[in-house]
């Protein structure tokens, strides 16, 4: 197999798999045996894709490969169990791989995404479920996200499944009319999926654009769904997502080291993502329904409206964290509010506000909690609480790039020299 055609099914898998693997859930009606297929038509593809050359529709091809692996597989086991031969017949004669099977929803992502969500499971096996499977997570990369153990998230994911398919969950969009009262959980669920694509919890990248930009469809996709008026929460996550992405171009250098939001290059900026997440913004607010996304998406379009870092009116920053905080209580809420703080009032003010949220123990394997309080250490002179603080953060930091901007940090203090 040729290096450029391994390379092509690499890109095709992290870009379509969690795609191909909702639809095969839908034709072949079970989750187990979705993923077996799709395993199985990626070993088909790299097999075939070097003689045969690359599919015009990779997507379709692999859809079509494992329906018909998960076939040939039910009527192997046929020869041991009647019923598995009956299941073959029934899904050769009933599915096509066509991913579209009804007039209104051409997307079985979304469908796999309110499946995973239903309200019959419990709210922690719905998201670790709905990031192992439509995000293709890996149970460590979940756990991380959680600060729990893997093990953990394993449970919950095996439970989860057992549940719907005990249980007979129909995968499918709900109606309109019951759209709302699901429309909570599928919200964490893609507001996680963007959190993981623009900032991953581990590895060589900073970002995963595929996970972000798929948040993004799918943030569309639930608003053209929605009755309208449309949900304010679902619009300030949209506005929220986009006034994030809109900056992703600026978060890195040019060999990828990470670029803080104070000495980003605005210019760089996406106008067009800040000015459509605007119009969302106020959309949300003149709907009265505000809640954390909503009000996560205004403190990011105060900074998206600032012409430069020195221009940052953190006063309104610190007034809706305060909102924030009442809307939806959190540690990590707290930490970004004292942050805000410190850049108001100064470093001292919101050292104190950090280490009372670091002596509760709530964020003591969050190394943004000590990397944030290192910062101000080290803006206070304090050298030497700022050296201990960056290591701990390096501790538990999993990303590279974070790493190795942790690691400059430390290389600076211990040139010392009365680092700024």
């Amino acid at each position: 197999m040729s290096d450029a055609i391994g390379d092509t099914v690499d890109a095709v898998y992290r870009g379509e798999s969690r795609r191909v693997l909702a639809t095969l859930i839908r034709l072949l009606g079970d989750f187990d045996r979705a993923e077996e297929a799709l395993h199985d038509a990626f070993a088909a593809a790299l097999e075939r894709w070097p003689r045969d050359g690359v599919p015009h529709n990779p997507r379709a091809w692999l859809v079509s490969a494992g329906r018909f692996k998960a076939i040939d597989a039910l009527r192997r086991r046929a020869r041991f169990d009647a019923a598995q031969g009956a299941l073959a017949q029934q899904i050769e004669a009933a599915s096509s791989p066509d991913p579209a099977d009804d007039g209104t929803l051409d997307d079985d992502h979304l469908r796999l995404i309110f499946t995973c969500c239903h309200p019959a499971l419990a709210a922690d096996a719905r998201v670790a479920l709905t990031l192992r499977e439509v995000c293709g997570l890996t149970t460590e990369e979940i756990a991380r996200a959680f600060l729990t153990s893997a093990p953990t998230v394993a449970q919950r994911i095996v439970r989860a499944k057992g549940k719907i398919r005990d249980a007979r969950i129909p995968y499918q969009v709900p109606r309109r009319d019951h759209l709302p009262m699901r429309l909570e959980s599928v919200l964490q669920v893609v507001y996680l999926v963007f959190n993981e694509g623009y900032s991953a919890s581990s590895g060589a990248a900073l970002t995963r654009h595929d996970l972000s930009a798929e948040a993004i469809r799918l943030g569309r996709l639930l608003l053209a769904l929605l009755p309208q008026p449309p949900d304010g929460e679902a619009v300030g996550l949209l506005g929220l997502m986009l006034l994030h992405e809109s900056r992703r171009a600026a978060r890195t250098s040019p060999d990828g080291e990470l670029v803080l939001l104070p000495e980003q290059d605005r210019a760089r900026w996406d106008r067009g993502m800040i000015d459509e997440g605007l119009g969302l913004v106020r959309q949300a607010f003149l709907l009265r329904q505000v809640g954390p996304y909503a009000l996560q998406a205004a403190i990011a379009a105060v900074h998206a409206e600032a012409a430069s870092a020195d221009e940052t009116d953190w006063a309104q920053i610190v007034g809706l964290y305060d909102v924030l905080r009442r809307a939806d209580p959190s540690p990590v809420v707290e930490l970004n509010r004292a942050a805000a703080i410190a850049m108001r009032d100064g470093p001292a003010a919101g050292l104190v506000l950090i280490d009372a949220i670091l002596t509760r123990g709530e964020l003591a394997g969050y190394h943004l909690a000590h990397s944030a309080r290192a910062d101000l250490c080290r803006r206070l002179g304090r050298l030497e609480e700022a050296r201990e603080g960056y290591q701990r953060a390096l501790a538990y930091a999993r990303q590279e790039p974070e790493r190795r901007f942790l690691q400059r940090r430390l290389a600076e203090l211990a040139g010392d020299s009365r680092v700024p």
